[in-house]
């Protein structure tokens, strides 16, 4: 059987250090390649970590995620009370996951590459190497992972007609604010479904709070939302919850321009045909990107990551990568379809508002524990063996 020793791993941003972690534990040496030419610090804005994505994280040594989110409370326009949900999650920023992945990464050993914007691949019957767009290629691995998000240059190669994100029709807001003034909500975070936008926030005992608006836009790209002023943007949002009763008004206030993060546009990939091809295999949001309405994006990418590497410990790479496949694709697409109804809930109009806030507490009841259970008490067992 030819064992994969060697991989690369073209994408640093969670999925990637991920992958590069859990390959490390199957010992397989992997180096990692982001094309951006500094860190990631500072990037991004808060997400949610389930149970399932922490137990995945524990298995590549991070543990202690974020602060507890044990509940949404779902409010009407009115600022009522439609339904409480409770989930076992952690809240945590982007940024600070990140940085603790990229220093246990480096901590480990884990090469990783800046300024590595991937062009192309020169594949042969031994193995295969990084083209980068500056002319420069990788040393030869066994196997290359495509960790490198929504546009996936990986993606592309191993398929030129693959999907192409599809837009929820939302764009994502959200900050940090520092003496906002609020009772601290505890494990719970309260979200709002205004007559024009989503709203949801969490304020902590430390006098910080959190908050987060998905508004219904026409699409735009991320680089077409920064041309806008974060000044501007807070204004359109307070037009959106001026006629709800809920705390938006209040955060949006209290909300600095230059701490005001512009997530861009809501995406995901419902469905990619082609997952691998000879030495190249997508991990993370490049074959299952799922909108953040889920609150599983993060979590099912630690999954995928530690799957393709326990697939790779015990098969060749063709073999593994099919095991891996089988292994995941259900489950996210299952996910994937879940986030979606999420985000059509979001941007219904006057007479879709009244038919959700009716359904809703139907929806919570549905929502227990033991219906949830598919998603959160999802557990890897690292130690069993990956049958072909």
């Amino acid at each position: 059987m030819s064992r994969t020793r060697t991989a690369i791993v073209v994408g640093g941003g969670i999925a990637g250090p991920v992958a590069a972690l859990a390959l490390r534990r199957a010992g397989i040496e992997a180096t990692v390649h982001e094309s951006y030419a500094t860190t990631a610090d500072g990037i991004g804005g808060g997400l949610g970590v389930a149970p399932n994505g922490r137990a995945a994280l524990r298995l590549v040594g991070l543990d202690r995620v974020g602060a507890p989110m044990n509940a949404i409370v779902l409010q009407n326009h009115k600022g009522r009370t439609i339904t409480e949900i409770r989930q076992p999650m952690q809240f945590s920023w982007r940024a600070d996951l990140y940085r603790r992945l990229y220093d246990l990464t480096l901590s480990q050993g884990v090469e990783v590459h800046h300024g590595h914007r991937l062009a192309d691949v020169r594949e042969s019957d031994t193995g295969i190497r990084a083209v980068f767009a500056d002319g420069t290629t990788s040393e030869e691995a066994d196997v290359l992972i495509g960790a490198d998000g929504l546009r996936s240059t990986v993606r592309r190669l191993i398929d030129p007609q693959a999907p192409q994100p599809r837009y929820s029709g939302l764009l994502g807001f959200g900050a940090q604010v520092h003496g906002a003034g609020l009772p601290p909500t505890g494990d719970r975070m309260y979200m709002a479904f205004g007559r024009r936008a989503f709203f949801g926030y969490q304020s902590f005992d430390d006098g910080t709070g959190v908050w987060f608006a998905n508004l219904p836009h026409p699409y735009l790209t991320w680089q077409q939302v920064r041309r806008t002023s974060n000044e501007e943007w807070l204004h359109r949002l307070g037009e959106a919850f001026a006629r709800d009763s809920v705390l938006a008004l209040e955060l949006l206030r209290r909300t600095l321009p230059e701490d005001l993060i512009t997530a861009g546009p809501m995406e995901d990939l419902p469905h990619v045909p082609h997952w691998h091809r000879g030495r190249m295999v997508l991990v993370g949001d490049s074959a299952h990107a799922t909108s953040p309405s889920s609150g599983q994006g993060v979590s099912l990418a630690a999954e995928s990551a530690v799957e393709l590497a326990r697939a790779l410990r015990d098969l060749p790479h063709g073999q593994a990568f099919a095991a891996y496949e089988r292994a995941r694709r259900a489950r996210v697409e299952r996910v994937i379809a879940q986030g979606a109804r999420s985000n059509s809930g979001k941007a219904a109009g006057p007479v879709g508002r009244v038919v959700r806030d009716a359904l809703l507490p139907l929806f919570a009841r549905l929502a227990t524990p033991e219906k949830m259970a598919w998603q959160y008490d999802h557990r890897i067992r690292w130690e069993d063996p990956v049958a072909a």
